[in-house]
């Protein structure tokens, strides 16, 4: 298969001679990047000093320091539509610097926003875009149009003769023959825009790139999310396989166990004086049950086959079963989602269920589970006698550790006299 050629840059364009450059698409390219940049850095400057303005006047309220925030943040938006209006005169899209935001509520993502170091590179590049590359785009604009005029100055004498028109100020022009001077002015002046736009859009691709683009410690987060993706896969993979040889190794060799005891019971109760040894080995045959119904437990536990083959709401359903106290699952509607997910809800439920049993006294237990916004809401509350402490046990900070592989997140209110709510909130992509 060829390979497709390499995209053209600006700068070599620009270098590829004049005759080239001048009859190709980039003048008009470099000319309406630098008129729609000029409308934006219009909007951005009026937005920038109103706000900073007016959060600097009223510094001494709250709502000052509220409209330096929004002063702030108004630059990521102007960073995502600056990425997309370079793609006019860069052919290669900048990426993304910004990291997922952590946490669900706006709060959490207005925090992530502000510690960010690409949030506020933008803000320099918003800043540059009101003050300089702006008022550029409009003198280029202005000399775009300027020049347009003279170009056809010869048909504007004529279309309105016999009315005087001066070129130059004092000087009237007599006829169409005579403006023609005024075409070849308008031609260089068309040349010199052509170059100036170039010139100005190279120069701000090459600042874009340096602050709205990610830099390479933002490259090592997003290596560092992709890691974590890989660790859960590897860690789903591995569950997997202990479940298969859980299932179809040592669950399969206490069953033939337990028929070969049966076998051996049966022969040993038809000879009389082997009753003790017959004794012996029903005893030994009923432990080897106990054994395989605790080791189907404990498969059931790591990953329920009807977990994967009918969703978390069916899993949680068939444990709310299994439960010694009452529990109630209102489930109704849940998607399947990614595997990840499904098991760390999952475990999540059977942990807090195995606590209410456990520790709570709870006399009713309620499951609640929606999807919202992207991300899966489950809601365990009891009934029970409250006080549960994270710091006192590793259960609940186990759930936390395992929810944050998957950037979620554990919140548990648990007053004394009860009744205890564990809500566990994780993104639905995994």
């Amino acid at each position: 298969m060829p390979e497709l050629p390499a995209p053209v840059r600006l700068g070599t364009a620009v270098r590829s001679g004049p005759r080239r450059f001048l009859l190709s698409w980039w003048p008009w390219r470099c000319w309406l990047h630098l008129a729609s940049g000029a409308l934006v850095g219009y909007v951005v400057l009026v937005v920038l000093a109103v706000l900073i303005g007016a959060g600097v006047l009223l510094s001494w309220l709250g709502i000052g320091l509220l409209l330096l925030t929004a002063a702030v943040l108004t630059a990521v938006p102007v960073g995502a539509l600056e990425r997309r209006r370079l793609l006019l005169v860069e052919p290669e899209r900048i990426a993304d610097p910004h990291a997922p935001a952590a946490g669900a509520g706006p709060m959490s993502r207005l925090r992530t926003r502000l510690r960010e170091r690409a949030t506020w590179r933008e803000l320099g590049y918003a800043a540059l875009l009101a003050a300089v590359f702006g008022p550029a785009g409009l003198g280029v604009t202005a000399l775009l149009a300027f020049s347009t005029m003279l170009v056809a100055s010869p048909v504007i004498v004529w279309a309105l003769a016999p009315e005087t028109v001066m070129l130059i100020p004092g000087r009237a022009v007599s006829g169409p023959l005579e403006a023609l001077g005024g075409t070849a002015a308008g031609l260089l002046g068309l040349v010199l825009a052509a170059y100036t736009a170039g010139l100005i859009a190279g120069t701000q691709v090459r600042l874009a790139r340096a602050l709205l683009g990610p830099r390479e410690e933002d490259v090592r987060v997003v290596e560092l999310t992709r890691s974590r993706i890989r660790l859960v896969d590897a860690f789903e993979a591995e569950r997997r396989r202990i479940e298969r040889d859980l299932h179809d190794g040592a669950q399969q060799q206490l069953v033939a166990l337990s028929m070969t005891l049966g076998l051996a019971e049966r022969e040993l109760r038809g000879v009389p004086e082997a009753a003790r040894t017959a004794e012996l080995v029903a005893r030994g045959r009923a432990e080897a049950k106990q054994a395989l119904a605790q080791l189907r437990e404990l498969v059931r536990g790591i990953h329920p086959q009807v977990l994967t083959d009918h969703g978390l709401a069916a899993a949680v359903t068939e444990l709310a079963l299994r439960h010694p106290v009452p529990v109630t699952a209102d489930l109704d509607g849940l998607p399947r989602l990614p595997d990840a997910v499904e098991a760390t809800a999952y475990f999540c439920v059977a942990e807090a269920l195995a606590n209410a049993a456990k520790h709570s006294g709870a006399g009713r237990v309620e499951v609640a589970g929606r999807v919202v916004d992207g991300k899966l809401a489950l809601t365990v509350t009891d009934d029970g006698r409250g006080g549960a402490e994270p710091a006192a046990g590793a259960g609940l900070v186990g759930l936390a550790d395992r929810l944050a592989v998957l950037r979620g997140r554990l919140v548990v209110s648990s007053p004394v006299g009860g009744p205890t709510v564990l809500r566990v909130e994780v993104p639905c992509s995994g």
